[in-house]
């Protein structure tokens, strides 16, 4: 198994928790970590592509979008407890209302 398998496994592994992570829980953090989780899955997928084969020169597209990336996600997540601390104060509650729920 190569090296960039690893990588597309572990990131397909990763899309799938971060995935169940945002459709299955209400709370504002777990939501968020699960966002998070499934960014670092693209990543890693970036990473995968961007891999370097031997004798040829690397691409360093993928590795340069992967950095951007990262500063973004950190932005996002920062943006997202600001809210997620605003909501908290307004509504006295971290969860959001589930599709099921017969308030909606």
């Amino acid at each position: 198994m190569s090296q960039a398998q690893v990588y597309l496994l572990a990131a397909a592994a990763l899309l799938v928790l971060g995935l169940y992570g945002v459709f299955a829980c209400a709370h504002f953090l777990r939501k968020m970590i699960a966002l998070n989780i499934f960014g670092t899955a693209v990543f890693l997928i970036y990473i995968a592509v961007g891999r370097r084969i031997a004798g040829e020169v690397p691409d360093p597209v993928p590795h340069a979008m992967v950095l951007t990336g990262i500063v973004i996600s950190v932005s996002a997540t920062a943006l997202a407890l600001v809210l997620a601390r605003r909501v908290k104060q307004l509504t006295r509650g971290t969860e959001l209302p589930m599709p099921e729920d017969p308030d909606l």
